[in-house]
């Protein structure tokens, strides 16, 4: 994943790459079961699209840290001056300058494809989930549409979601235990728990 792939598309990434239907993302939050007050970990927030509903389940008592390696990404999500206990962060997710076991929650809308140390990548999440946090990787779409979409666009076209077999070992191996993954017509959705 290139950072100057996601910064040259930062300011029209709004209208022409995320989700178009305020429903599908409203459906999405609803699912994710997030509790009010969670201190809550956002991978990859981009232009932070996700981010207002997430702030809705946390609500006045929590806070989010919205993270991207993208600068240009963070300076779009940072300029819509959302509401609440927010915190923005521009680092790689594979060595998080934050300490062990401080998120209830840790969320990936629409970029874990993007990691290309994905197994890296799920070890250093867990490091920062609090005992008993929950790990949530989520799309408004099937695990075959994204796939598909990536691969008709050359620098992200190996950028994948794993096969269920492959996603359930990395988590595993990362730490993770309550392995659930349920992939539709219209969705995505990998929930996992740091015991």
């Amino acid at each position: 994943m290139t950072r100057r792939f996601f910064n040259q598309r930062a300011a029209t990434w709004d209208k022409t790459c995320s989700e178009p239907d305020a429903a599908k993302l409203e459906q999405m939050v609803k699912r994710l079961n997030i509790k009010a007050g969670s201190t809550l970990l956002d991978v990859g927030t981009g232009t932070g699209v996700f981010l207002p509903l997430l702030l809705s389940k946390i609500g006045r008592e929590g806070q989010v840290v919205a993270l991207d390696f993208a600068e240009e990404m963070l300076k779009k999500a940072l300029s819509k001056c959302l509401e609440g206990k927010i915190y923005y962060l521009q680092a790689n997710v594979t060595s998080l300058p934050l300490r062990r076991e401080i998120f209830d929650v840790v969320v990936c809308y629409s970029s874990f494809p993007h990691f290309q140390d994905k197994p890296e990548t799920l070890i250093e999440m867990n490091r920062v989930t609090k005992d008993d946090g929950r790990l949530l990787i989520c799309h408004t779409s099937s695990r075959t549409e994204i796939n598909g979409v990536h691969r008709q666009i050359p620098t992200v076209e190996n950028d994948a979601i794993p096969d269920e077999s492959e996603l359930r070992g990395m988590l595993s191996r990362a730490g993770f235990v309550d392995i659930k993954i349920a992939d539709s017509a219209d969705s995505y959705l990998a929930s996992a728990r740091k015991p």
